[in-house]
């Protein structure tokens, strides 16, 4: 796992990393949620939950800057994201539904470009990530002969090779099999560890202590 880029905060500092306050956002006359507020803290993992259409994947872009069709309030340590959009998009990574990996190139391709656009690494270290996520001897591969559980652990190899201290993931867990299931838990656990946090939304039940949730809409019984 590499070092977590140096916070903005103290570490003894009581001013979460990433705080919503008052959220509102409809979608075709529809409500999805209002009112929403929570703080996501080092260290710590915030699974969001709902019921398909609750605005899970939503809101995650919201906070990623991705959909401006929202009312309320967004801080990074206590400053509105607006404000230090640069620092805050340097400190984060999101893997969305589309996992991001072009299939005609292999996972070392994929990995070696992606790494290019924040900071090269050297060969030697992705091979070493695409064995840990366990992609041994799938490393020249073209990515199109891989399964869809294996281009997601292409994905997630990133998780691996970024220095970023937020990590938002929209439903990570839905190609993988059991071993890939329990390889993400140990990154999640890791990186909150390690001071980083993570937001991640999916219907899967994480195997994480501390794990905090927050509920978006009305839940069956």
């Amino acid at each position: 796992m590499n070092d977590i880029a140096a916070n903005p905060a103290t570490s003894e500092s009581a001013v979460p990393m990433l705080s919503g306050s008052d959220l509102y956002c409809e979608r075709d006359d529809r409500v999805l949620f209002q009112g929403l507020t929570f703080t996501l803290a080092e260290g710590q993992v915030l699974q969001v939950v709902g019921n398909n259409g609750s605005g899970k994947t939503t809101l995650l872009s919201i906070l990623c800057g991705l959909n401006d069709s929202f009312e309320g309030k967004i801080n990074w340590f206590g400053k509105p994201v607006n404000e230090n959009r640069e620092l805050f998009l340097a400190s984060l990574l999101y893997l969305g539904h589309r996992i991001g990996v072009n299939r005609v190139l292999t996972p070392l391709e994929n990995l070696r470009w992606n790494c290019a656009l924040t900071q090269p690494v050297h060969k030697s270290k992705i091979l070493k990530v695409l064995h840990s996520v366990g992609l041994s001897g799938f490393e020249y591969s073209q990515c199109c002969i891989l399964s869809a559980g294996q281009q997601q652990r292409v994905s997630l190899a990133r998780l691996l090779l970024t220095r970023a201290q937020l990590w938002v993931l929209d439903e990570p867990f839905t190609t993988l099999d059991t071993d890939g299931v329990e390889l993400l838990e140990q990154l999640i656990s890791q990186h909150a560890k390690q001071g980083g946090a993570v937001l991640v939304t999916s219907h899967h039940r994480l195997k994480i202590s501390n794990l905090q949730m927050l509920t978006l809409g009305k839940q069956r019984a």
